[in-house]
């Protein structure tokens, strides 16, 4: 998808070209696109540092078959940035999406100081897990305006 010139931040897309080429061997670089104190926060972590940050993106290469990031939509203002993304992966063969969005800020250097992740865990995961989804769906169902 082409990205219109006016979001065309040099931080931003290395930031994209990043975690479109993703893979356990380019984890050693993610000290050129985060700040050494960067906070990454997503459903499951709340981290503090280059180093937490590398450990959640191995566990997602050991957790995971064949983990891809696909950036959709990428906005840019000043310091602030937001992307969406689909995130394709395989668990016990079974392919998987995962629809989310990023919010990012970047500190003076023009690293990423803050990463932010927001998708939806219950749909998106634990509605897949068997008998906990189908608990989850009613719910979904209960609550739902009609």
């Amino acid at each position: 998808m082409a990205m219109p010139a006016s979001v065309a931040d040099p931080r931003l897309a290395r930031v994209i070209t990043l975690f479109e080429q993703l893979s356990p061997q380019s984890l050693a670089q993610l000290g050129e696109v985060y700040a050494t104190n960067a906070r990454f926060v997503d459903p499951f972590n709340d981290v503090v540092g280059l180093a937490p940050i590398q450990r959640i993106f191995a566990h997602m290469f050991d957790a995971l078959e064949a983990p891809r990031f696909t950036v959709l939509t990428r906005l840019a203002d000043g310091d602030e940035a937001f992307l969406s993304w689909d995130f394709d992966f395989r668990l016990r063969g079974r392919a998987l999406r995962i629809h989310g969005g990023t919010h990012l800020r970047f500190a003076a250097d023009g690293r990423v100081q803050l990463h932010r992740d927001y998708w939806d865990a219950a749909q998106q995961v634990y509605e897949q897990v068997p008998v906990l989804g189908a608990v989850l769906r009613l719910l979904r169902r209960r609550l739902a305006a009609s």
